[in-house]
């Protein structure tokens, strides 16, 4: 019984494998002719978490830039604004050690070239460029107020700047009436004013501004030379004296200086 159970079990087995065994070659043929995932969607499964490491760092670096361009910007705004307060400081400061220099401090009453009195005040709220000279001066007087001249006139070429206006003040009133004013200021610029006055009124201009003025002696037709201080003077619109410009300084010089001052005017 033992031998022919034995022998009736071999072909069964024999039978069950053969049997298996076409299925397995099936499975093995469909995965050899099955199609391969798309290369896209293989690189996406493959790449993903890596992507998504770089975006955070590209998002990290764009984020430490926005920082630092911030805080650049911010501590260029703190310097710019430092950098101005301590400009309006140094102007302020030299405001007040003007204010201490006793120099254009008064006022004046003067007639000028057309009869009419006029006073400091007057010219109060503008730019005003001054010089005290005299109708009979040979030749420095005439250069000093056309290089006067050509810097106003340069200053109007510039419509962002404000005009100034130019002054005469006489420092020979004896000579020097209104009508031989009105005559001498005709040769210059067309917006000069010229000033003169009695002899008390024309010293007591001069005085305020330093201004030297000794009459020499007479020559036998009458005639005389006035040795003055020769500068031009700066009076801001406030009238306050700024700054003054001796023979040595060009026109080129002098707009230069009135534009640097027109720039960094302090209004009190």
């Amino acid at each position: 019984m033992l031998g022919l159970a034995s022998v009736m079990a071999t072909p069964l087995m024999r039978c069950t494998v053969r049997a298996a065994a076409p299925r397995a070659h099936l499975h093995l043929k469909l995965l050899r002719h099955a199609r391969p995932a798309h290369p896209a969607a293989r690189c996406f499964l493959s790449t993903g978490p890596g992507d998504g490491t770089q975006h955070t760092a590209r998002i990290r670096l764009r984020t430490r830039l926005l920082v630092t361009l911030g805080l650049g910007v911010g501590l260029a705004a703190a310097g710019g604004y430092v950098y101005w307060e301590k400009r309006q400081t140094l102007r302020r400061q030299r405001v007040e050690q003007l204010k201490r220099v006793a120099v254009g401090q008064g006022d004046f009453s003067l007639t000028d070239h057309t009869g009419r009195r006029r006073r400091k005040e007057d010219f109060l709220g503008g730019w005003v460029l001054l010089y005290f000279g005299f109708t009979h001066c040979p030749d420095i007087c005439p250069e000093e107020l056309e290089k006067l001249s050509a810097v106003v006139a340069s200053l109007d070429r510039d419509p962002a700047l404000p005009r100034v206006q130019p002054l005469f003040i006489t420092v020979d009133p004896e000579r020097d009436d209104v009508a031989a004013v009105g005559r001498y200021v005709k040769d210059f610029h067309p917006r000069l004013i010229g000033l003169t006055g009695t002899g008390e009124e024309v010293r007591w201009a001069g005085r305020d501004y330093r201004v030297y003025a000794s009459a020499g002696p007479k020559d036998e037709d009458g005639d005389y030379i006035v040795d003055h201080t020769i500068l031009i003077y700066l009076v801001n619109p406030d009238g306050l004296f700024l700054d003054y410009y001796n023979r040595m300084k060009s026109e080129e010089q002098i707009c230069q200086s009135v534009r640097n001052h027109m720039k960094e005017h302090v209004t009190l």
